[in-house]
Protein backbone atom coordinates (compact mmCIF):
# COMPACT_ATOMS: atom_id res chain seq x y z
CA UNK A 1 0.00 0.00 0.00
CA UNK A 2 1.55 3.54 -0.78
CA UNK A 3 1.67 5.60 1.76
CA UNK A 4 0.07 9.31 0.79
CA UNK A 5 2.56 11.92 2.42
CA UNK A 6 0.90 14.97 3.43
CA UNK A 7 2.68 18.37 4.15
CA UNK A 8 2.74 18.92 7.70
CA UNK A 9 2.55 22.51 9.65
CA UNK A 10 5.64 22.98 11.52
CA UNK A 11 5.09 22.41 15.32
CA UNK A 12 6.93 25.06 17.80
CA UNK A 13 9.51 23.36 19.77
CA UNK A 14 7.88 22.42 23.38
CA UNK A 15 10.47 24.29 25.90
CA UNK A 16 10.40 23.37 29.19
CA UNK A 17 10.27 25.56 32.15
CA UNK A 18 13.21 25.94 34.54
CA UNK A 19 11.17 27.96 36.80
CA UNK A 20 8.74 27.19 39.23
CA UNK A 21 7.14 29.96 40.59
CA UNK A 22 6.32 33.81 40.27
CA UNK A 23 6.59 36.54 43.05
CA UNK A 24 5.20 40.21 42.86
CA UNK A 25 5.17 42.83 45.38
CA UNK A 26 3.52 46.08 45.11
CA UNK A 27 2.04 49.06 46.87
CA UNK A 28 0.97 52.05 45.92
CA UNK A 29 -0.04 52.36 42.43
CA UNK A 30 0.06 48.41 42.55
CA UNK A 31 -3.46 47.74 41.35
CA UNK A 32 -3.14 48.94 38.06
CA UNK A 33 0.70 47.63 37.65
CA UNK A 34 -0.48 44.22 38.53
CA UNK A 35 -3.56 44.43 36.19
CA UNK A 36 -1.52 45.33 32.93
CA UNK A 37 0.75 42.20 34.08
CA UNK A 38 -1.88 39.84 34.33
CA UNK A 39 -4.05 40.51 31.91
CA UNK A 40 -1.84 39.32 29.27
CA UNK A 41 -1.51 35.88 30.45
CA UNK A 42 -2.99 32.91 28.81
CA UNK A 43 -5.50 30.41 30.78
CA UNK A 44 -2.72 27.79 29.97
CA UNK A 45 0.09 29.56 31.75
CA UNK A 46 2.29 26.86 33.62
CA UNK A 47 3.17 28.81 36.81
CA UNK A 48 1.58 29.92 39.65
CA UNK A 49 2.26 33.94 40.64
CA UNK A 50 2.18 34.65 44.01
CA UNK A 51 0.73 38.11 45.37
CA UNK A 52 1.51 40.74 47.98
CA UNK A 53 0.06 44.23 47.87
CA UNK A 54 0.05 46.62 50.88
CA UNK A 55 -3.42 46.39 52.01
CA UNK A 56 -6.10 48.36 53.83
CA UNK A 57 -6.66 46.22 57.71
CA UNK A 58 -10.57 46.44 55.98
CA UNK A 59 -9.95 45.29 52.60
CA UNK A 60 -11.89 41.82 53.18
CA UNK A 61 -11.04 40.47 49.74
CA UNK A 62 -11.76 43.57 47.28
CA UNK A 63 -8.46 43.30 46.34
CA UNK A 64 -7.99 39.98 45.18
CA UNK A 65 -11.97 39.93 44.21
CA UNK A 66 -10.92 43.40 41.55
CA UNK A 67 -7.87 41.89 39.88
CA UNK A 68 -10.06 38.70 39.49
CA UNK A 69 -11.49 40.64 37.04
CA UNK A 70 -8.52 41.58 35.02
CA UNK A 71 -7.03 37.93 34.32
CA UNK A 72 -8.35 34.96 32.64
CA UNK A 73 -6.18 33.21 35.38
CA UNK A 74 -8.29 32.41 38.43
CA UNK A 75 -7.21 34.21 41.57
CA UNK A 76 -7.53 32.71 45.33
CA UNK A 77 -7.11 34.57 48.38
CA UNK A 78 -5.70 31.25 50.35
CA UNK A 79 -5.77 29.42 53.59
CA UNK A 80 -3.55 28.69 55.46
CA UNK A 81 -2.18 25.27 54.47
CA UNK A 82 -3.16 25.88 50.60
CA UNK A 83 -1.65 23.78 48.10
CA UNK A 84 -0.09 25.57 45.04
CA UNK A 85 -1.11 25.19 42.16
CA UNK A 86 0.27 25.97 38.58
CA UNK A 87 -1.67 28.95 36.61
CA UNK A 88 -3.41 30.11 39.72
CA UNK A 89 -2.53 33.56 41.44
CA UNK A 90 -2.12 33.38 45.04
CA UNK A 91 -2.88 37.20 46.93
CA UNK A 92 -2.02 37.36 50.50
CA UNK A 93 -4.67 38.25 52.30
CA UNK A 94 -4.80 41.96 54.63
CA UNK A 95 -2.95 41.19 58.10
CA UNK A 96 -1.07 38.53 57.19
CA UNK A 97 2.19 37.73 56.17
CA UNK A 98 2.25 34.92 53.38
CA UNK A 99 4.85 32.60 53.19
CA UNK A 100 6.17 29.69 50.91
CA UNK A 101 6.36 26.17 52.77
CA UNK A 102 8.64 23.82 51.55
CA UNK A 103 6.11 21.15 51.11
CA UNK A 104 5.14 23.78 48.47
CA UNK A 105 2.50 24.66 50.47
CA UNK A 106 1.02 28.39 52.03
CA UNK A 107 1.37 29.96 55.46
CA UNK A 108 -0.33 32.69 56.64
CA UNK A 109 1.27 34.39 59.41
CA UNK A 110 0.23 37.18 61.79
CA UNK A 111 3.33 38.03 63.31
CA UNK A 112 4.99 41.37 63.40
CA UNK A 113 4.70 43.94 60.83
CA UNK A 114 8.11 44.13 58.70
CA UNK A 115 8.65 47.48 56.88
CA UNK A 116 5.43 48.22 58.84
CA UNK A 117 3.85 46.14 56.81
CA UNK A 118 1.62 42.88 56.82
CA UNK A 119 1.24 41.58 54.39
CA UNK A 120 5.32 42.15 53.43
CA UNK A 121 6.94 42.11 49.93
CA UNK A 122 9.92 40.95 52.27
CA UNK A 123 8.47 38.07 54.32
CA UNK A 124 7.01 36.45 50.78
CA UNK A 125 10.63 37.06 49.11
CA UNK A 126 12.72 35.64 51.56
CA UNK A 127 10.43 32.45 51.92
CA UNK A 128 10.25 32.10 48.57
CA UNK A 129 14.32 32.08 47.86
CA UNK A 130 14.67 29.36 50.77
CA UNK A 131 11.86 26.73 48.92
CA UNK A 132 12.32 27.39 45.19
CA UNK A 133 16.24 28.61 45.35
CA UNK A 134 16.93 29.92 41.33
CA UNK A 135 13.79 28.68 40.22
CA UNK A 136 12.07 31.84 41.27
CA UNK A 137 10.98 34.54 39.48
CA UNK A 138 10.52 37.95 41.10
CA UNK A 139 9.05 41.22 40.02
CA UNK A 140 8.49 44.20 42.16
CA UNK A 141 6.36 46.79 41.07
CA UNK A 142 5.08 50.72 42.10
CA UNK A 143 5.38 51.19 45.72
CA UNK A 144 6.30 54.25 48.52
CA UNK A 145 8.33 52.27 50.69
CA UNK A 146 11.32 49.94 50.32
CA UNK A 147 9.97 47.20 51.31
CA UNK A 148 10.70 44.08 48.83
CA UNK A 149 14.78 44.96 47.94
CA UNK A 150 15.92 42.85 50.75
CA UNK A 151 13.22 40.00 49.39
CA UNK A 152 14.66 40.68 46.03
CA UNK A 153 18.31 40.40 46.64
CA UNK A 154 17.88 37.21 48.48
CA UNK A 155 16.61 35.64 45.72
CA UNK A 156 18.84 37.27 43.65
CA UNK A 157 21.98 35.79 45.47
CA UNK A 158 19.77 32.41 45.19
CA UNK A 159 20.21 32.42 41.26
CA UNK A 160 16.49 33.88 40.54
CA UNK A 161 15.65 35.87 38.04
CA UNK A 162 14.70 39.65 39.20
CA UNK A 163 12.65 41.84 37.53
CA UNK A 164 11.54 45.31 38.77
CA UNK A 165 9.20 47.77 36.92
CA UNK A 166 10.96 50.62 35.44
CA UNK A 167 11.00 53.46 38.23
CA UNK A 168 10.43 55.90 35.49
CA UNK A 169 7.02 54.08 34.34
CA UNK A 170 5.80 53.58 37.94
CA UNK A 171 3.16 55.52 39.48
CA UNK A 172 5.54 56.13 42.68
CA UNK A 173 8.93 54.80 41.56
CA UNK A 174 10.21 54.20 45.44
CA UNK A 175 9.78 50.83 45.69
CA UNK A 176 11.57 49.56 42.13
CA UNK A 177 14.17 52.20 42.66
CA UNK A 178 15.18 50.68 45.99
CA UNK A 179 15.82 46.90 44.89
CA UNK A 180 17.67 48.59 41.79
CA UNK A 181 19.93 50.51 43.98
CA UNK A 182 20.44 47.54 46.13
CA UNK A 183 21.82 45.74 43.23
CA UNK A 184 18.94 43.44 43.49
CA UNK A 185 17.30 43.61 40.03
CA UNK A 186 18.12 41.27 36.61
CA UNK A 187 16.01 43.27 34.38
CA UNK A 188 13.99 46.74 34.29
CA UNK A 189 11.25 46.65 32.40
CA UNK A 190 7.86 48.59 31.50
CA UNK A 191 4.85 46.90 32.93
CA UNK A 192 3.99 45.45 29.22
CA UNK A 193 7.27 44.34 28.87
CA UNK A 194 6.88 42.50 31.89
CA UNK A 195 3.84 41.11 30.60
CA UNK A 196 5.49 40.08 27.59
CA UNK A 197 8.40 38.10 29.57
CA UNK A 198 6.26 36.48 31.46
CA UNK A 199 3.98 35.36 28.66
CA UNK A 200 7.93 34.07 27.27
CA UNK A 201 8.69 32.15 30.53
CA UNK A 202 5.53 30.39 31.60
CA UNK A 203 4.30 29.66 28.01
CA UNK A 204 6.29 26.59 28.36
CA UNK A 205 5.85 23.07 29.53
CA UNK A 206 6.22 22.91 33.75
CA UNK A 207 8.98 20.98 34.66
CA UNK A 208 8.39 18.60 37.77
Amino acid sequence: MKTLRTKQTPQPPCFVCHHKAVVMGGSAGGFKAFSAILSPLPPGFSLPILVVQHLRPDDDGLFAWHLANTTRLPVIEPCDKQQIERGHVYVAPANYHMLVEQSGTIALSVEEKVNWSRPSIDVLFESAALAWGERVIAILLSGANGDGAAGMLTIKESGGLTIAQDPTTAEYPVMPQAAIDRGAVDEILSLEEIGQRLVELGGCKAEE
